[in-house]
């Protein structure tokens, strides 16, 4: 019934417009679309597991100097490593374990048992009075911070309508920025408050009850509820999220998109080795240039460059907080209009051109040559545009053009990919710094934004305003 393309995962070989009327098989069903306000308080709570996902990020960069103080660890910079490295640690196992407990359990209740970690880690890391209480807190934390952010990203994309689907994408790297933004205001009075470190842990816990509680009366993901056989739930929840008169038109993309000669079950070596590796590669590589461009360092190290030009580090920390949301937004506006390959190409290219100016101004041995300017500048140039597109639309693209059937499997490969570049990013960043010059590396950093431009230009295909099935359906591998 439908015509199959070779996975080369090229443009040019697909048009994924000739789909659209394969899905309508010829019936007169609701054409305009549905309206946006019944599914967006759904995505809105969905969101509040990556606001907790940015906050835990931030949380211990402003107060770390007391907890250490507080914990007894003080000038012990293993220990400081640890309180970050183990939180990343946690994450990792929280993204391996995302997409089994997705499909198993549901959405919904997968969004329930990444607060549930959250809450405890948080509550722990609060109360704690040793280095142990602590590292166990973050470990826990990690736990669901690593499971919370592929999930967003899963019910996002399937509980969306297709023209909105890349705004409300972009508002999980919105949310993120507000939450890193928030850990660095309220961790401001920790140096001059005794125990103020401990509130900034304890109020986390708010968000995550709240994400727990308000996902009771969310919509579950009426594609995970097709895949289970319950079609009269998942009709029940289209007509939450889409209106009633599209619930037909819905359930008829997923009927016709049915396929009764694939097994239920998801086996790793078929993602892995077998006829879905190469999606899934292309899903890894693309985490694996997001964070090679040096996102992170960037983020981590940023108040460095900032205290060298005279700027106080909270306002350095407002300064990239602002940038990063800036680009947020703009990529909220954009997503739906210019698609995701298009974001994607401006941002890894001004990326490039960001790390230029840091290369330009780490040569240069005149004080007042405006090299430090043109540092600071870089900077907040480069947070910008990856929030423009390198930022949100991986997150976004890939469960687009993953197959329901391995949809969370394949994110959980992808975030654990993610997840293992920026703990090897930020462990030997510093220590490559201190055994190169510092442009070499900036070097490198703009190579691979030059490299993701490329990759990107031949292997990614626009999704913007296609349904799930559409682009599955283009995107179909051979057997």
């Amino acid at each position: 019934m439908y015509k199959r393309f070779s996975f080369k995962y090229n443009s040019s070989l697909i048009d994924m417009e000739d789909n659209s009327g394969l899905l309508q098989g010829g019936k007169d069903f609701e054409v305009s679309n549905p309206s946006w306000r019944l599914s967006l308080p759904h995505v809105l709570v969905a969101t509040l597991t990556s606001l907790l996902f940015g906050y835990h990020l931030g949380v211990v960069n402003e107060p770390m100097e007391v907890i250490s103080a507080d914990l007894g660890f003080n000038g012990n910079t293993l220990a400081e490593g640890l309180v970050v490295s183990t939180c990343l640690g946690g994450a990792l196992v929280g993204s391996l374990l995302s997409g089994w407990v997705a499909d198993g359990v549901g959405r919904r209740m997968a969004f329930q048992l990444s607060a549930l970690p959250m809450i405890a880690g948080a509550a722990m890391s609060a109360m704690t009075k040793t280095l142990a209480g602590m590292l166990l807190g973050r470990l826990f934390v990690g736990i669901g911070m690593g499971l919370g952010p592929p999930v967003a990203s899963l019910y996002v994309t399937e509980v969306s309508p297709a023209f909105v689907r890349g705004t409300y994408g972009s508002f999980i790297q919105i949310a993120t920025c507000l939450g890193l933004m928030a850990a660095l205001l309220i961790g401001i009075p920790a140096k001059e408050t005794v125990g103020w470190w401990r509130v900034c842990f304890g109020v986390s816990t708010i968000p995550a009850a709240l994400l727990a509680l308000a996902m009771v009366f969310c919509a579950e993901s009426p594609h995970w509820l097709y895949k289970q056989g319950r079609t009269e739930e998942a009709e029940t929840e289209f007509e939450k999220l889409l209106g009633g008169s599209h619930v037909k038109s819905a359930l008829a993309e997923l009927s016709k998109f049915d396929r009764g000669d694939e097994p239920d079950s998801v086996k790793l070596s078929e993602l892995l080795f077998g006829r879905h590796f190469q999606v899934v590669f292309i899903g890894s590589t693309l985490f694996a240039l997001q964070q090679l461009s040096g996102i992170n360092a960037i983020f981590y190290f940023s108040s460095t460059v900032f205290k060298s030009s005279g700027v106080p580090s909270n306002l350095a920390n407002v300064c990239v907080g602002i940038s990063n949301l800036a680009g947020s937004i703009i990529a909220m506006l954009l997503m739906d209009r210019l698609g995701r390959k298009l974001l994607l190409l401006w941002s890894f290219s001004g990326m490039a051109v960001a790390m230029a100016l840091q290369v330009v101004a780490a040569g240069s041995h005149s004080p007042d040559s405006g090299a430090v300017y043109l540092s600071v500048g870089g900077t907040l140039m480069f947070v910008l545009m990856f929030a423009l597109g390198a930022g949100p639309v991986p997150g976004l693209l890939l469960p687009e053009i993953f197959p329901s059937r391995i949809r969370a499997k394949a994110m959980a490969i992808c975030m654990s990919v993610h997840w293992v570049i920026n703990f090897f990013v930020g462990l030997l960043f510093l220590h490559l710094l201190e055994k190169m010059r510092p442009q070499f590396l900036y070097s490198g950093f703009a190579t691979f934004c030059l490299i993701a431009v490329a990759f990107v230009k031949r292997n990614v295909v626009e999704t913007k305003g296609k349904s799930l099935q559409e682009i599955e359906i283009a995107l179909l591998p051979q057997e």
